[in-house]
């Protein structure tokens, strides 16, 4: 049974499988251009992202590229976040603001036909809730009151409000933003989708929330024609808007650069009122880690210092637009490039996409293909960017997702059954159900994780049948993880399973 690079790009955009089989050929659709035989390069020269159908990609909408863009149209859409923040913020301090508004006005579902964000099984994600809605009201009045009207930095920002709130994070800021430009967004793809792919993978959607209406403070809806991917709609994303693992004004950087930003506050009465205020919160023989919580808290005292902060990221703008396009382009190579590899090899293993047995058999027989595509087929290659490692759990979880083509397991990210949440959960019906979980071998909480979580998951999840599975990087963690194992009598036990992600002890197969 063989896949080609050419096989991947035939698709069927009315069929949601992602992978058929004729004449012992397996075609796998996973892509935007696979689904809608368009050319990747088509796509990259039109600017979008050519996204994932089978699962979100962690990537989001940074409102800080739009503010710092040379083109007049994202700053116009820049302008519109902040116009309508302005908005609500003269709402919130009206005191007006009922629970059917806060409904109508602060709550947005996700966006999720960008197939972008945090999603770890297909592209739902939880939306802008009543907690976020709370958390925004609540902050237009005591935080972004001055919206519009700023002395220190060069304009507003939403990114403020995760500065203020840890629950905010950066999938919030990019959802929020999402819906507010979510009108720009559907034309782009509109207008792609009507110059680029067949009419009869298009459909006519009628799209709630598109723009607002000042006058009448309502949300209004328009008649789009769009790509249609298994009964819903599909948006496509400009690349310039994307980041991956930070947006540019964020919490931890906040945080981790608190020196630098209170070093470089010219009022002197501030600075003076900050110190002492530091030295009577921080305890001589203070850990980084109350350090950190005094350098946070300080942020509320003085919220001044928050403008400053953001005028520190105003003025490095060109930075956040070279990490946009470095990070883009780790994800192109990691999720696209290097995964379409990983599945074909996949592919080429015989038998792979029958694998039956219980869901135990079944979850060991994919991840031992994983650990044989990583181990001797270059596999290992996916982890790596410009021959550096890339050591997050997280990319080896979404790798794992493309293992799961083709099972009659329902299978679920993150289950969270009151102990804590565990990677995955194979399960066909109520009696058959088996937990995955991933770790690295560089995890500071590898050895108590071994002695105690999967104990604890299959406690809650009602199951005796549990895989653990350890990624390794070098001989050094290998070594680490052998030790762990001896310790803990758990040398030869076969739920446990190591993967050598190594590069130094691998021939290339391609020269092999």
């Amino acid at each position: 049974m063989a896949i080609s690079k050419k096989a991947i790009n035939k698709g069927n955009a009315e069929e949601g499988s992602g992978i058929r089989q004729s004449d012992n050929r397996i075609s796998v659709s996973i892509y935007f251009s696979d689904y809608f035989n368009v050319s990747p390069r088509l796509l990259e020269e039109y600017g979008a992202f050519n996204i994932s159908l089978v699962n979100d990609l962690p990537l989001f909408i940074d409102p800080f590229l739009l503010f710092t863009s040379t083109r007049d149209e994202y700053r116009q859409l820049h302008d519109g976040i902040i116009r309508y923040l302005r908005f609500l913020r003269d709402k919130s301090i009206s005191g007006k603001i009922t629970p059917g508004l806060l409904l109508a006005w602060f709550m947005f579902k996700e966006v999720k036909q960008t197939w972008l964000g945090f999603s770890r099984f297909g592209n739902s994600g939880s939306g802008l809730g009543m907690d976020f809605g709370r958390a925004l009201n609540e902050n237009l009045i005591r935080v972004f009151s001055d919206f519009g009207n700023e002395r220190i930095t060069h304009g507003s920002h939403l990114e403020k409000l995760c500065l203020i709130n840890e629950g905010v994070g950066r999938d919030n800021i990019s959802d929020f933003s999402t819906n507010l430009i979510k009108e720009y967004l559907l034309s782009y793809t509109q207008k792609f989708a009507q110059e680029n792919i067949a009419p009869d993978l298009l459909g006519k959607y009628r799209v709630p929330k598109v723009r607002f209406n000042y006058e009448t403070e309502k949300w209004e809806s328009e008649l789009f024609n769009l790509p249609v991917y298994n009964g819903d709609y599909v948006i496509l994303t400009p690349v310039d808007m994307l980041t991956k693992d930070s947006i540019w004004i964020n919490r931890e950087d906040l945080v981790k650069n608190f020196r630098e930003i209170a070093e470089s506050v010219p009022d002197e009465q501030l600075r003076a009122e900050l110190n002492n205020y530091l030295s009577a919160e921080i305890p001589k023989d203070a850990k980084s880690k109350e350090i950190n919580t005094v350098h946070a808290s300080a942020y509320k005292v003085f919220p001044k210092l928050l403008e400053y902060y953001i005028k520190y990221k105003e003025d490095h703008g060109e930075e956040a637009k070279a990490l946009s396009e470095t990070n883009v382009e780790e994800s192109k190579l990691l999720f696209i490039d290097q995964v379409v590899d990983f599945i074909i090899s996949l592919s080429n293993n015989t038998g792979f996409y029958q694998t039956s047995g219980d869901t135990l058999k079944d979850a060991y027989d994919r991840v031992m293909f994983m650990k044989h595509v990583i181990e001797h087929q270059d596999g290992y290659r996916l982890f790596y960017i410009n021959g550096e490692p890339v050591k997050r759990e997280s990319d080896v979880q979404l790798i794992f997702k493309f293992t799961w083509f083709a099972s009659p397991s329902d299978i679920n990210a993150e289950v969270n059954n009151g102990r804590g949440p565990v990677d995955f959960k194979a399960s066909r019906g109520a009696y058959d159900k088996s937990l995955i979980e991933f770790k690295l071998a560089l995890n500071t909480q590898l050895r108590r994780n071994l002695q105690n979580q999967v104990e604890i998951y299959k406690m809650a999840n009602d199951t005796e049948k549990a895989l653990k599975v350890i990624v390794y990087f070098s001989e050094l963690e290998l070594l680490k993880v052998q030790a762990i194992l001896e310790e803990l009598e758990l040398k030869d036990e076969r739920s446990i399973i190591l993967i050598d992600a190594r590069a130094d002890n691998k021939p290339s197969a391609s020269k092999a």
